[in-house]
């Protein structure tokens, strides 16, 4: 996810009876005075009279004072390179002739720091927060509402939802219950709670605007998004934070901003508890994410569907989701829906698009039972759908499984009949792009690279990279101008 960085000054506006009140606060230096401004505006405004009624007004500050406790701040420190002399790269008449005097080296590596929030789940210091507020630390200290500090470990993360489970050495801490966020109601008020721009244990307010948001803003190709928008003000540093119902209990965590500018512009979107209950628990009990797949590729079914594929496809109404491709190793195709079908249920959820899709089978792991409402041919079938795992099999993954895209750090696509026969391969796919610290980067593999073979195993299709589950100790392939290349990993 794209950094956001913070802003430096605080502008502010009120509305007073009769006019409109702005003002700007200054930054203090040891040689500065501290200095308000007061701008008046003249307005004219028209005088309305309303009868304040408790009653009609819903009661946040339990929920406000007790979530608040279990809210915490959260430090990431991350190691960073630094050039060696003078913050940029060594001038070769230094190679010869050597170092002048007084040209100051720097310290390598240096230190960045960042913000965002955490929720503590149990009292002996289980915390959730997102992927993206620990990723690549190196360091991770945890400030409490009641100031303690304390350095934590990390216990596991799910970058295809943004959730990280990480752990402090702490007893008797307060906690958030999970809440069912399936049962939040469009129009329900809610609390943000976190730390943004590092101002701690901050609460604000809002109703749920919408449901099952899917916004393809999670850096990772298996992504799955199916937020909760409310109009909460969320900024930058809240990011991991709680986002709770008027009882007090944890709905999701709050995670994205849509704004042009950065900070908080009218939305928020947070991963719903359904989801991020079900990856703590799987980081906790199994050290590793017990991802339900159910081996579709498919197309959300929208006007734009309809609009242009509707008649090839024989589809007229927008709703569900179309069944493009079905991997024939998968949990559909062993229960019977085929490509074509247009799946409208999961275990009785209406299915009107990706994301409650996603979502539907994001709570469930693998040898779970599932029942799938398909329409074929304008006629209504279900199906028992028994999900399976990344490697294809209907059992939970063993804690030393390997996520074989996480560990060779990069995407990729398959490639079309034309490319086979220019590079005389029978399959293969493509490196698309490449993450740091990833197999693919440290092998110094270019994009381009088409991968045949892992570990000796024919790789054809994006299917069969993905059912790749143990250490990965050799790549072969070619490159677009038809060289071949193989690579022999050692660690």
């Amino acid at each position: 996810m794209k950094r956001i960085p913070l802003l430096l000054g605080i502008v502010g506006a009120s509305v007073l009876a009769g006019g409109i009140t702005a003002y700007t606060v200054t930054r203090l230096t040891a040689q500065d005075t501290p200095t308000r401004v007061i701008e008046f505006a003249s307005q004219k405004a028209g005088s309305h009279f309303t009868a304040y009624e408790k009653e009609n007004y819903p009661d946040l500050t339990y929920a406000a004072e007790n979530a608040v406790k279990a809210v915490v701040n959260i430090e990431k420190i991350e190691e960073v390179e630094a050039s060696r002399f003078g913050g940029g790269r060594m001038d070769p008449f230094f190679e010869f002739f050597g170092i002048p005097q007084g040209y100051q080296q720097q310290e390598a590596p240096q230190e960045r720091r960042s913000g965002g929030s955490g929720v503590i789940i149990s009292p002996d210091g289980y915390i959730v927060t997102n992927n993206h507020v620990i990723e690549n630390a190196s360091k991770l200290k945890v400030k409490l509402n009641d100031n303690r500090t304390f350095e934590a470990k990390l216990i596991g993360t799910d970058p295809t939802t943004d959730v990280a489970l990480i752990k402090i050495e702490a007893e008797d801490l307060p906690t958030l219950a999970f809440g069912n966020s399936d049962d939040l109601r469009l129009g329900e008020w809610v609390l943000a709670i976190g730390s943004p721009f590092d101002l701690q244990s901050t609460v604000t307010a809002g109703i749920v605007s919408a449901k099952a948001r899917n916004l393809d803003v999670i850096p990772n190709q298996f992504r799955i998004e199916s937020f909760i928008q409310t109009d909460a003000a969320v900024n930058p540093g809240n990011s991991g934070g709680a986002l709770v119902d008027t009882k007090g209990e944890l709905m999701g965590i709050n995670t994205v901003i849509k704004s042009p500018t950065g900070s908080y512009t009218g939305y928020s979107f947070a991963v719903p508890s359904s989801i991020v209950k079900k990856v703590v628990v799987d980081l906790k009990e199994f050290g590793v994410v017990q991802r339900a797949l159910l081996g579709v590729q498919f197309q959300e079914i929208n006007e734009a569907f309809v609009e242009h594929l509707g008649d090839k496809y024989g589809i007229k109404e927008i709703g569900g989701v179309y069944v493009a491709e079905v991997d024939p190793a998968g949990a559909a195709a062993a229960a019977g829906i085929k490509k074509g079908d247009v799946i409208t249920e999961i275990d009785g959820l209406k299915i009107t698009g990706s994301a409650p899709l996603l979502e539907a089978v994001a709570k469930h792991r693998p040898n779970d039972k599932v029942k799938i409402t398909v329409k074929r041919d304008g006629n209504v079938k279900q199906f028992d759908v028994v999900l399976r795992n990344k490697a294809g099999k209907a059992e939970l993954l063993a804690k030393d499984y390997v996520d074989s895209f996480e560990a060779l750090g990069g995407k990729f696509a398959e490639i079309d009949n034309k490319t086979k026969k220019e590079l005389r391969i029978s399959g293969g796919v493509r490196v698309v792009s490449i993450e740091e610290n990833g197999i693919l980067s440290k092998a110094r593999i270019r994009k381009g690279y088409v991968i045949t073979h892992i570990n000796d195993r024919p790789v054809n299709s994006i299917s069969d990279l993905s059912r790749i589950s143990e250490k990965i100790t050799s790549i072969d392939g070619v490159y677009p101008d038809g060289r071949s290349a193989s690579y022999a990993l050692i660690q």
